[in-house]
């Protein structure tokens, strides 16, 4: 099916942050890793022209295809398909409870609201009763590809990949890079390549805490000032130096460590015992 030539008959808005995905073998990839069956509920955001749409009618008991711009909505409407309701709106604006439980989430979302779209899906990490979580089983995104390894990264990653948005996205789901997607895969080409990133939401947090909103408060100090150590950067956001002190020797963290280089369960530990010390 040549998706390059049906592009092409249409404009990409670039303020709506529009690429078409044209690449064949990206959309399969798509379609194999969200596994879709007769049983499943799925929400399709920004389903464009609907390329992978028109594929995803055929395997899903119901579409929901959430798209922003009115001429893509004109094009969508004319898939035909009784399991398909398209709903012409912001997928910030929008409560996918309504929309059942065990959601399958597709996505092909514009780069520059891809952190805004991850927390309205997830909830913050003291967000504990997300609605839209609560809803969804699985999310399936094509993101930017630098944006796939911040998804992915740890402690072990460059600094500047590992950061809140890491942490965001791990607390409430295991995440798994899929695949590399080169510029050329989309008409009209952006700057940069994308990735297929695939997140299964957990039932539970990563870790479990006596107080979610602290442990925000610590994971951002943690990243606030990446040339400052933990103890610094821990003092800095309002923490009591000798509270700090005494909780990063309890848990023999070097204080010189910068906050970058602790894992997600490190930063747990460390938010619970200085909670326990302040």
């Amino acid at each position: 099916m040549n998706y390059f030539d049906r592009a092409k008959k249409y404009r990409a808005k670039k303020r709506l942050g529009q690429n078409f995905l044209v690449d064949e073998h990206a959309i399969e990839t798509i379609l194999d890793t969200s596994n879709i069956t007769k049983d499943d509920i799925v929400v399709e955001i920004g389903s464009g022209l609907g390329f992978v749409t028109e594929h995803l009618v055929k395997s899903a008991k119901k579409v929901y295809a959430v798209e922003l711009d009115e001429d893509m909505v004109n094009e969508l409407s004319k898939i035909e398909a009784d399991n398909i309701e398209i709903i012409h709106q912001d997928i910030l604006k929008t409560d996918l409870s309504t929309f059942g439980q065990n959601i399958k989430v597709v996505a092909n979302i514009p780069y520059y609201i891809t952190s805004p779209i991850l927390a309205h899906l997830l909830g913050e990490v003291d967000d504990l009763n997300n609605k839209n979580r609560n809803s969804i089983s699985q999310v399936v995104l094509m993101v930017q590809y630098e944006v796939a390894k911040r998804l992915t990264a740890n402690e072990n990653s460059p600094s500047k990949e590992f950061g809140l948005l890491s942490v965001l996205a791990q607390f409430w789901a295991d995440v798994k890079f899929i695949q590399k997607v080169p510029s050329k895969s989309f008409f009209p080409s952006p700057k940069v390549d994308s990735a297929i990133v695939k997140l299964t939401v957990r039932n539970k947090p990563l870790l479990e805490l006596s107080n979610y909103t602290f442990f925000k408060k610590v994971t951002k100090s943690c990243f606030a000032t990446r040339r400052k150590n933990i103890k610094n950067s821990l003092v800095n956001i309002g923490f009591a130096k000798n509270a700090v002190e005494k909780t990063l020797s309890e848990l023999e963290i070097n204080a010189n460590l910068r906050g970058e280089t602790l894992s997600i369960k490190q930063m747990g530990k460390l938010s619970e015992q200085l909670k326990e010390n302040l």
